[in-house]
């Protein structure tokens, strides 16, 4: 009988014990929550899921995070401060959309003359690691990114010349709506996902953006023409932050972890936008649309014409404390031994 009762009581304590080793391993596992303004069908959307996957795979299942695409949870103006304040974990988003508030990244967007995603995104992080902008300080930056060449996209009417734009319409916000003004448009400043209906409604008469929107976004159903103008081409830059107390409550192994697959989806994010302008091309032609070159003489045109926006971006930076034509020499410095 003794022995029963002792078998018993073994038994009632390694279940005890087994399961207290449950609950303490479910309490080591940290939940994230992550926003996103792309839709879930977009590459850039897509990408930002994997990392999420990846995450939990190479932690162990120590770090889930649980993804909210297409503004489900954080509008894309809001995404950023909604990180600081704790509404999701972590957060990617446009820099623009809070104009004035990352002078130092802005000069990244500057109408330098783009060619790639991959250029644009090395660019991006160069200029961050080389001056570390306090900016960006109320957040732990996980990587940014920036796509391929934002150009000029009209339903109706095409640009052919400087002239052409007078009168026009277009969606822009932070630098492209400058570009937009420079050109000689009309800039109608809206986030990217109600540029569709804003072109379909004819409440603008064109849109800035590079051409992977065509297909990503759609963009290429209401459109008709492209011009070409890589002389005075913009970027826009991304970030992917995480909330500085959730992140310094994770252990330096989950952090390092973490932060090597934030280098490696960097890369990926680049190269994304590039492989998405070609597919953005071709579902622009498949829609019927006209890609517009321009010679060698009105692209110089185009150039000088969006110089004016790179020279006030220094002065108002330097009017900010912060070393504006530091920040410009260095980017484009950058950008050219890229491309």
């Amino acid at each position: 009988m003794k022995k029963i009762i002792l078998l018993i009581f073994l038994v009632l304590c390694f279940g005890f014990f087994s399961s207290a080793g449950a609950i303490k391993a479910e309490a080591a596992s940290v939940k994230l929550t992550y926003s996103n303004f792309f839709p879930p069908a977009h590459i850039q959307s897509k990408l930002a899921e994997s990392w999420c996957k990846e995450v939990e795979k190479r932690t162990n299942g120590q770090v889930v995070v649980e993804y909210f695409p297409g503004q489900t949870l954080t509008k894309a103006r809001q995404v950023y401060d909604g990180v600081v304040e704790g509404i999701s974990d972590v957060g990617f988003s446009v820099l623009a959309y809070t104009r004035g508030r990352f002078p130092v990244i802005s000069a990244v967007d500057l109408p330098l003359g783009y060619t790639s995603g991959v250029v644009a995104t090395k660019v991006v992080n160069a200029v961050y690691n080389e001056f570390q902008p306090k900016e960006l300080m109320d957040t732990q930056v996980m990587y940014l990114h920036a796509h391929g060449p934002g150009l000029i996209h009209t339903k109706d009417k095409p640009v052919r010349k400087l002239e052409d734009m007078k009168g026009l319409k277009f969606r822009g916000h932070g630098t492209s709506a400058l570009v937009v003004k420079a050109l000689g448009g009309t800039p109608v400043p809206k986030p990217m996902p109600e540029t569709y209906q804003m072109l379909q409604k004819g409440v603008v008469n064109g849109a800035v953006y590079p051409f992977e929107a065509n297909k990503g976004w759609k963009l290429g159903e209401v459109t008709n023409y492209v011009t070409a103008n890589f002389s005075a081409a913009y970027t826009t830059s991304f970030f992917v932050v995480m909330n500085k107390q959730k992140w310094n409550s994770l252990s330096p192994d989950i952090q390092k972890i973490i932060t090597q697959i934030n280098v490696e989806w960097a890369a990926k994010h680049g190269e994304a936008w590039d492989t998405s302008d070609a597919e953005g091309i071709v579902f622009f032609l498949n829609q019927g649309g006209q890609i517009i070159g321009l010679n060698s003489k009105e692209a110089e045109r185009w150039k000088k014409a969006v110089a004016p926006i790179i020279d006030d971006y220094v002065t108002k930076t330097n009017e900010k404390g912060l070393p504006g034509k530091e920040i410009v020499d260095f980017t484009v410095k950058t950008l050219n031994s890229l491309q």
